[in-house]
Parts: C-alpha cells; sequence; structure tokens
C-alpha cells in the first residue's frame, strides 16, 4: 500500500491506535508542542510509537497558541475541573479552532511532500463539546484542503462515528500497549483518576475488555 498519508500523533489512546491500525498508508506522523498540560507526557509516546513502527515523526511547536489562547488545558493542572464530560463541567478545556490550526499545517507538510491525505482521530465523544471534532468540521475542513492545495489534499476521520471503547476494542485486536498512552489533561507524574480524560479513558478500556495497565494517583 502507498504511503501518503499525514497522521495528527498527540501520543494518546486514539490517535496512537490509529498509527497501528493504518501503519500502513502512513508516511509521517505529525505532533505538536502548543503547550498544555500534558504535552510533556504525549509526547514521549507518540515518538516511541513511531520509533517501533518505523514511521518518520516530526514535532511542531506552536508556543503561540499557550501565550495567546484562552483554555484551561493551557493554564496548569489545578484548573482542570474534576468529574466526567459534560459542557458546563468540561467546556474550559476547549482550546479554540486547535484542530484547524494543526490541520491547516499538516496540508501545507502534505503538499510539499506530495503526500494525498491528512488523518485526524477525534471520535464520536468528542462532538457535543469540540466544535473542531464534529462530523461537519471535519467535511468542511476536507472540502477547504482540497480546494486550496494542488494535491487536492483530503482530510480523513475514520473513527468520528466510533466510541472510544469501539477505539479500545480495535486497540486491542492490534496489539496496542495502552500503558504506552497518556489521556489526563493534568499531566502530573501518573494520571490523576479524576479528570474526564481519566474517567472516560479507564470506562473505554474496560468496556473493551482491557485490563487498565494505566497508574492513577
Amino acid at each position: 500500500m502507498e504511503k501518503d498519508t499525514i497522521l495528527i500523533l498527540s501520543g494518546g489512546m486514539d490517535s496512537v491506535t490509529m498509527l497501528y491500525e493504518y501503519q500502513e498508508r502512513i508516511a509521517l506522523a505529525l505532533s505538536f508542542d502548543y503547550g498544555s498540560n500534558h504535552n510533556h507526557r504525549e509526547l514521549p509516546f507518540a515518538r516511541l510509537h513511531c520509533q517501533r513502527l518505523g514511521i518518520d515523526h516530526v514535532t511542531i511547536p506552536l508556543a503561540f497558541m499557550q501565550q495567546h489562547f484562552q483554555s484551561s488545558l493551557l493554564s496548569g493542572d489545578a484548573s482542570i475541573p474534576d468529574g466526567e464530560y459534560a459542557e458546563g463541567n468540561m467546556l474550559s478545556t476547549v482550546v479554540p479552532f486547535r484542530n484547524g490550526i494543526m490541520l491547516s499545517i499538516a496540508v501545507g507538510m502534505a503538499e510539499s511532500r506530495g503526500l494525498k491525505h491528512v488523518m485526524m482521530a477525534n471520535h464520536g465523544g468528542d462532538h457535543s463539546l469540540y466544535p473542531d471534532c464534529r462530523p461537519e468540521f471535519v467535511s468542511a475542513f476536507s472540502a477547504a484542503a482540497q480546494a486550496g492545495t494542488y494535491e487536492a489534499v483530503t482530510l480523513e476521520a475514520p473513527y468520528t462515528n466510533l466510541t472510544k471503547a469501539d477505539i479500545a476494542r480495535h486497540g486491542r485486536h492490534l496489539g496496542v500497549d495502552y500503558s504506552l498512552t497518556w489521556s489526563c489533561y493534568r499531566g502530573g507524574e501518573r494520571h490523576c483518576g479524576r479528570c474526564a480524560t481519566c474517567i472516560e479513558r479507564h470506562e473505554a478500556l474496560v468496556a473493551a475488555g482491557i485490563s487498565d495497565p494505566t497508574l492513577y494517583e
């Protein structure tokens, strides 16, 4: 299969699963250091899995986002709320148009390298809270990328309508080691076990029949 795709790779469960599932297509995995509380925990896992699979990996610094954007994801672990995903609880974690910014860079890199597709690992659980994870965003951005590039680069988001548990089931089949992924928005030495991403992570692994290997506080 032709390697014709750039994957946005955070080092979290979803994008690492996608890396393994689509490894034969992925020419480059692209990560971003945008100053989030947990970037320093995620990025080493992104690099590790790319090294294991022999996939090129590039990290792009986006320091301006931490300097100029408002989000609890960028303002320290104490600002991250506890509890499950709900708009009133987790709205503060939205980083405005984060995916749009990252995908724009990925599309430019794809055209520069003669690649045809960019891939992202959003999923169904993201839709209610994060506008730049919704199906209408994916289709609109893909149309813009095609219109704005000579190569007509497309955006693919194959997990858009899956749950996180569905993704974990894919990972179980693929043999993904989820102990070598990061979810917690606080970015401490261990997963906090209290924020929405930790709760969602644990529930997804259990639902997929995986014994949760995560070290929690």
